[in-house]
């Protein structure tokens, strides 16, 4: 995993030229950026951005320009009344503006950048708003079903030790902080033996259940450790903090996490690998995210230096379409607010044939429970991951979100047919019912359809909502 700058105005994650574009969003924000600069109407250009990307279904940007819109107000107020709000926003629309023109849905979901945006201008917000309170998973999430994940069952005494043991090293993490100077090295070395230990205490709780807490946290705090989030992170203490109370609550006897530990646990697993895609070590990592319904691209470029030759060649393929500017529009195609490159959408179309024709033969095997087999459930969710990922590469926010819930219920039903008799004693896998996966894989179909027709897809509520009560309840 290659990790990067947070910083706001810096951009995580490579820019995807064969993204489809949404052109009425870029005119609407510049518009924007104009009518802030000259003090005119914010609000009209930012709610058709809105509206668009709510259609596209670029589910993350929209909770960005929907904070736009809810904030624009405060650019009129008096410096005394909101100090810094007018540069806060400045800052935000300008980077928000450049993030839609990279056509990186995974970053404009997970980029912490954005997210600083988004949180500032929330917590402004809020001030006039009582109880408006945004969390980084409600970016990276959005509309994303989350699986219940139990807490394993641990001898009492055991659990106690690793809980002692745990509050020991957590409090030099704790105390934690990015001063310079000789006496902060030594502060530095100090926590980070002591998030090894951390590491150490998440990877003893971890039980065999595929969606045990202390595995997904085990994940985490590696994931946090390799990617350089370590001494004075404050997403890292959080954790490690979150992470000693829902040991107090294993303690007394719960079985499930809270839902919120859970969600903010994945998001933060899921960030680096969402921005910079995985190698081949990382293998263990994405096949846990693969559990809770979320995928990652294996990375090619590896350097700095190569990483610039991308971001290069991706600028001047975004500014020329790989061609004479005269053949620009014959490369192109409408689909509804979407517009698309003719030759990703051709590929596109070609791998949610496969994809589909797979999904319909699964769905019609998993009818039949005496011949369920747990791997053909796993080709079921693979088949969908890879349309998931394709449509989010292309722009289709529904039918990646869609794809990606349909994978994720396949999954869950591949492991309640592996899991052990041991494992089934405390927490069971629920499976989704059949039908469930017959309706996602149905409407997916659907909007495949008018998608080949050259038409733009329907949003998928309702299949997604199904899905998710599948998930998330488990199977009737």
């Amino acid at each position: 995993m290659i990790s990067g700058s947070a910083s706001s105005g810096t951009f995580e994650a490579l820019p995807n030229p064969r993204g489809g574009a949404l052109r009425s969003v870029e005119l609407a924000l510049a518009e924007a950026q104009l009518a802030l600069e000259q003090r005119g109407d914010l609000a009209a250009p930012l709610l058709r951005a809105v509206q668009t990307l709510r259609e596209a279904g670029w589910l993350g940007a929209q909770r960005l320009a929907d904070v736009l819109v809810l904030a624009s107000p405060l650019t009129a107020a008096e410096p005394s009344d909101e100090p810094d709000a007018r540069q806060l926003f400045t800052a935000a629309l300008h980077d928000f503006r450049a993030a839609v023109g990279r056509h990186n849905l995974r970053e404009l979901s997970c980029s912490p950048a954005l997210y600083a945006h988004y949180a500032a201008l929330s917590a402004r917000v809020s001030r006039r708003t009582p109880g408006f309170t945004v969390a980084y998973e409600d970016l990276a999430l959005a509309a994303r079903p989350v699986p219940p994940v139990s807490f394993s069952a641990q001898p009492a005494a055991r659990l106690a030790h690793l809980r002692a043991r745990y509050e020991r090293a957590l409090l030099p993490v704790l105390r934690a902080h990015s001063s310079d100077g000789a006496a902060s090295m030594a502060a530095a070395a100090l926590t980070r033996a002591a998030l090894e230990d951390l590491d150490a205490c998440l990877a003893e709780l971890a039980g065999p259940d595929p969606y045990d807490f202390w595995r997904l946290a085990s994940a985490c705090a590696r994931s946090l450790r390799v990617s350089g989030h370590l001494v004075g992170d404050t997403d890292a203490r959080r954790f490690h903090a979150r992470c000693n109370l829902a040991l107090a609550d294993h303690a007394r006897g719960l079985s499930l996490a809270p839902r919120s530990l859970v969600r903010a646990t994945l998001s933060l697993l899921w960030r680096d690998y969402a921005l910079f895609g995985a190698a081949a070590e990382d293998a263990e990592q994405v096949e846990l995210l693969r559990d809770y319904g979320l995928t990652v691209d294996w990375h090619v470029a590896g350097t700095q230096e190569s990483e610039a030759l991308w971001e290069a060649g991706a600028a001047e393929a975004q500014g020329s379409g790989g061609v004479a500017g005269g053949l620009l529009e014959a490369r192109t195609r409408e689909l509804g607010v979407l517009t698309v490159n003719a030759h990703a959408y051709e590929d596109f179309l070609q791998t949610a044939d496969g994809a589909i024709a797979a999904l319909a033969e699964h769905a019609r095997a998993a009818g039949h429970p005496e011949k369920a087999d747990p791997s053909e459930a796993l080709q079921a969710g693979d088949a969908a991951y890879r349309l998931g990922a394709a449509a989010g590469g292309l722009g289709l926010g529904h039918v990646a979100l869609l794809a990606d819930a349909l994978g994720l219920a396949w999954r869950r039903r591949a492991h309640a047919g592996v899991s052990t008799p041991a494992v089934r004693a405390h927490v069971a896998v629920a499976a989704p019912d059949v039908r469930s996966l017959e309706e996602g894989a149905e409407a997916l179909r659907a909007m495949l359809h008018t998608i080949a027709a050259g038409i733009a897809p329907p949003g998928a509520s309702p299949a997604l909502a199904v899905l998710t009560r599948a998930v998330e309840q488990g199977g009737a």
